[in-house]
């Protein structure tokens, strides 16, 4: 059977037409799964997959037309699915089962979707190479010396090497984009309040968002079209109308105003990859984009005052990992001996690392220092975006500094892995869609991404501008 290369609207068209069968496309991409088993992608996979394809199939025979009939795809670990391990790639969850599902579970089930398993990621998403997963890092798709990313880097690496149709991942800080650059392929942040966040494993409140991996950005479009929405378990979801993404795709870039930020291309002229960044503007210019020049005065605030606002809020959340309500427990003699020793014992040094700076942060003495200055910050670059999109369609940032690092290069320095993140957090910080699409290789001959941010609920821009740069045939050549 072949199915190289196949998209996920192309699948879905040939399962509902009868040219393949949901069992057949499982089984194959069940085969990926096990093939690359050594990438570490892919914690677990779900026994029940083959036969819930059955179902879809006999569903469709009994003339069920479904938007994503049969189509096989894989979760992050931190997204409920009921009666399925949700672990957080955490030692403190490893038995934990889901006591129901998350809403952008429910939706996809309802369209016929079949869930494979749940891929490995960074411990409660708490990290930006996949390396602080309780159950082993996970190996970039290209290269088994480097990093996938993080903390979404399973779903990204098996999207890359086909081991599903597409996965869902979650954006905190660039956990969908980074990865999808690391490993070549399309990964979209939506705007803040755009995609219920019911059912999944809260990190940071105000930044937590629900993205997708795919191979192509079509694709994406039409997921993104299925899964946005009002949910009345998310009171942060927006009420905006959903439109049909993938209509909004015209192929056309004439006129549309892209903004390139100063303070990012200084940083990015001192990067052996700026040629590459470079040529994809110069590109969308020569097809009628007109570039304009713009700044962000506060840029070089935006990471410290993200990662001030994510241990804060993350050292909350996890202030219920704790032997007693949620996950494993150890130690019997006294409450205190529980929570020290599951706490201890059970959570990684990332995510401790996070809480203690969380805590510190939140603390008394320290609240208005920290917390609150970097709310301040928060909202005058919200106020800076505002005014750059009165002007503007969109606006171009690399993904990352270049390509993927070598695993353990950063693990020792906390700080230098931070700083990977200094173009993806400002989309989180301000709330708007970003999106990561592959632009060309670099000198190791790994992926680069280009990021593209829109307004807020503006995605049809971003996935119209993503879509004709992705359709730029020698990227990779």
């Amino acid at each position: 059977m072949e199915m190289n290369g196949i998209g996920v609207i192309e699948l879905r068209d040939e399962i509902l037409n009868g040219e393949i069968t949901s069992v057949q496309a499982t089984e194959y991409y069940l085969d990926r799964i096990r093939r690359y088993k050594y990438k570490n992608a892919v914690l677990e996979v779900f026994d029940d997959a083959i036969d819930r394809a059955r179902a879809v199939d006999e569903e469709i025979s009994a003339g069920a037309v479904l938007p994503l009939g049969g189509i096989p795809i894989l979760i992050k670990d931190n997204i409920m699915y009921k009666g399925k391990i949700c672990s957080n790639a955490s030692k403190s969850l490893e038995h934990y089962k889901a006591q129901y599902n998350a809403t952008v579970i429910d939706k996809l089930l309802s369209m016929g979707c079949v869930i494979l398993g749940r891929t490995n990621m960074d411990e409660f998403a708490m990290g930006g190479s996949c390396e602080n997963s309780a159950f082993g890092p996970c190996k970039n798709a290209h290269d088994n010396s480097r990093v996938s990313g993080g903390s979404s880097g399973g779903s990204a690496v098996a999207v890359a090497l086909e081991m599903c149709a597409f996965a869902l991942g979650s954006d905190t800080g660039g956990s969908v984009r980074q990865p999808a650059s690391y490993n070549g392929v399309v990964g979209i942040k939506p705007t803040f309040g755009r995609v219920s966040r019911f059912g999944l494993t809260a990190y940071a409140g105000s930044l937590d968002t629900i993205g997708i991996f795919t191979r192509n950005v079509k694709d994406n479009a039409y997921i993104m079209s299925l899964i946005a929405g009002r949910d009345v378990h998310d009171p942060k979801t927006s009420e905006k109308h959903v439109p049909d993404y993938l209509s909004r795709i015209t192929g056309n870039i004439k006129g549309k105003k892209i903004a390139i930020v100063k303070e990012v291309q200084e940083l990015v002229s001192k990067t052996d990859y700026a040629g590459v960044y470079q040529e994809a503007i110069d590109y969308c210019q020569k097809y009628g984009a007109i570039v304009t020049k713009t700044s962000i005065p506060d840029f070089k605030s935006i990471l410290p005052a993200y990662y001030t606002i994510a241990f804060a809020e993350g050292s909350s959340n996890l202030a219920r990992i704790d032997g007693v309500r949620y996950g494993d427990r150890l130690g019997d003699r006294s409450i205190s001996e529980v929570y020290t020793k599951t706490r201890s014992k059970l959570l990684g040094r990332e995510v401790k690392r996070r809480i203690m700076l969380g805590n510190f942060v939140l603390s008394s003495e320290h609240y208005n220092s920290y917390y609150v200055k970097a709310k301040e910050i928060a909202e005058k670059v919200r106020a800076q975006f505002k005014q750059i999109f009165k002007n503007n369609d969109v606006i171009f940032m690399p993904t990352t500094y270049g390509e993927a690092f070598e695993l353990g290069a950063k693990t020792a320095d906390p700080l230098s892995m931070y700083i990977e993140d200094m173009f993806t957090v400002t989309a989180n910080i301000v709330g708007v869609p970003s999106i990561s699409v592959p632009i060309g290789k670099g000198k190791n001959n790994l992926p680069i991404g280009l990021q593209i941010l829109g307004n807020h609920f503006e995605e049809e821009e971003v996935y119209n501008m993503a879509d004709f740069v992705s359709q730029r045939g020698d990227w990779n050549e």
